[in-house]
């Protein structure tokens, strides 16, 4: 991985936590979803730049964020809907049972390193069902380390979930989001040669032509392109 460019002390955006010259709030795309999406945040996964569950809270303004900590225990009624299936999302779970429908289903992914996930399952698991996802391709997740090739970040795993509940379009818009953060990211470090190969079997090119060009000139500041309201890119669309 190449040298970061992002210092200690950098000034970074509030909403996306990218310095400036970084920064993705041009290509936001909003989406409407039936199931209810919640997500458990270790109380220091919330301070990492990686962590992928602030950017489904940005593209899921319905989805509720809960911080973990193991010294102030979340109230189940505070995260259980009434009428609703929660699934916890977690690799030693069961597969997704057959039947289920979006409008039915809450789920509940949890947000941290492994060992911190592992923490936060046994404090939630009595809650509802435990569901793992079947083996798919590999994460794309080229922020972070992965020591299996089968484990994926947050928004990759509800990405995954909403392909397997008939979603489509939803988790099409998801996954370009998902896109731009780690190829944003990528460059912020200075990786080239990484972003380069990730932008090769990546949909942004289609979906985000402008805004994958702002990111590309490197401009210092605050990039004129990113100023005011989004460019006009729809893409794929929400429900």
């Amino acid at each position: 991985m190449g040298r970061s460019v992002v210092t200690r002390g950098t000034e970074r955006c509030e909403v996306c936590q990218f310095a400036h010259r970084w920064c993705t709030c041009a290509g936001l795309r909003t989406l409407e979803c039936p199931v209810q999406v919640d997500l458990l945040v270790h109380r220091r996964e919330d301070f990492r730049p990686t962590s992928t569950s602030r950017l489904i809270s940005r593209v899921l303004p319905a989805s509720r964020r809960h911080v973990f900590s193991s010294d102030l225990p979340l109230e189940r009624e505070r995260v259980i809907q009434p009428g609703r299936t929660l699934w916890i999302l977690h690799p030693g779970g069961e597969l997704p049972p057959a039947g289920a429908t979006a409008e039915s289903l809450q789920l509940l992914l949890l947000d941290g390193n492994w060992r911190e996930a592992s923490r936060m399952r046994r404090s939630v698991e009595s809650w509802g069902r435990l569901i793992r996802l079947p083996p798919g391709t590999p994460s794309r997740f080229e922020l972070r380390s992965q020591h299996n090739s089968d484990r994926y970040s947050t928004v990759e795993t509800l990405i995954r979930l909403l392909e397997l509940l008939g979603l489509s379009g939803p988790a099409n818009t998801l996954r370009t989001q998902f896109e731009l953060h780690v190829y944003a990211g990528l460059r912020s470090r200075g990786a080239l040669g990484e972003a380069a190969r990730f932008l090769e079997e990546s949909p942004l090119e289609r979906d985000l032509p402008g805004v994958l060009r702002a990111l590309q000139e490197r401009r210092r500041g605050r990039p004129a392109e990113l100023q005011g309201p989004p460019l006009d890119e729809s893409g794929d669309g929400g429900l």
